[in-house]
């Protein structure tokens, strides 16, 4: 069981230098004030979102979102917001945050969440920008700002994530849990078309060409799949940099239990 654990990203004991509530460079308590704020306005948008499609007689709009793989990932990002600040405020109280003692199963489900975050935002940005947009700008203020908070800043607070907190790189493993979510999502998206009529985004009609929708869908995977690599290879350098060349190991809570850094690198393996 221990060797799985390890190789799912979440040995026990879970994350025994706090690198999920920490940062390199802010402190835990303004940590958690960012990933809560960023969470309200996650929230808000989404729910702004369903109100403004209210208001304008579309509800069927706001039940259709939950078709949209950029939608899904948006709630996705924002309870990943919402638990981390949780985890990093309760952390910044006692020097041990509530994740540390949850079950083994919701550590797990913690870590393949962040995985997700810190790589299909990215994912959803490229493909919006490079295969959906049309190259003309959205003719209302509402569409403009809808759209940038889901397909550009959702990348933006992908890339907080990824560059100033001490997380380690994702394991490979995880890769794994990418693939199964974006087959699952495959499966909704057909299974949306029906019994709703409709594929969430137009790709995924086979009737514009079997080979064109296998490019797309196979193109998809493999972009996810570098962007899993490449965000690796960001955070790998990251954690070099700040810990091997700047012996910056990170702001901890003053009732922290790991702090010195022979104890950092005894129970967590400094790079060398």
């Amino acid at each position: 069981m221990a060797w799985l654990l390890a190789l799912l990203g979440a040995p026990q004991p879970f994350d025994p230098t706090h690198r999920y509530t920490t940062s390199w460079i802010l402190p835990p308590f303004f940590l958690a004030i960012y990933r809560i704020i960023s969470s309200i306005y996650m929230f808000t948008a989404i729910f702004f979102i369903f109100g403004w499609n209210g208001v304008h007689h579309r509800p069927d709009q706001s039940r259709a979102s939950f078709s949209f793989f950029t939608n899904l990932g948006y709630w996705g990002l924002g309870f990943y917001f919402l638990f981390s600040s949780l985890h990093t405020f309760s952390y910044a109280r006692t020097g041990r945050s509530w994740l540390q003692r949850w079950p083994v199963v919701l550590q797990v489900a913690h870590t393949v969440l962040y995985t997700t975050v810190v790589t299909f935002p990215i994912l959803v940005t490229a493909v919006f920008w490079a295969i959906l947009y049309n190259g003309t700008w959205f003719p209302t203020e509402f569409q403009g700002w809808s759209n940038i908070s889901q397909h550009a800043l959702n990348t933006v607070f992908a890339a907080f994530e990824i560059l100033l907190t001490r997380t380690a790189p994702p394991p490979p493993a995880h890769l794994l849990f990418l693939v199964i979510l974006l087959a699952l999502y495959l499966a909704l998206a057909y299974l949306t078309h029906a019994t709703a009529g409709f594929y969430p985004y137009s790709f995924l009609d086979p009737d514009e060409g079997s080979g064109k929708l296998a490019g797309y869908i196979l193109g998809i995977l493999a972009a996810a799949c570098v962007i899993f690599g490449v965000v690796w290879v960001i955070i790998w350098i990251r954690r070099w940099l700040t810990e091997t060349k700047l012996d910056m190991h990170g702001k901890f809570a003053k009732h922290t239990i790991v702090r010195d850094e022979e104890m950092m690198e005894m129970v967590d393996g400094r790079m060398k």
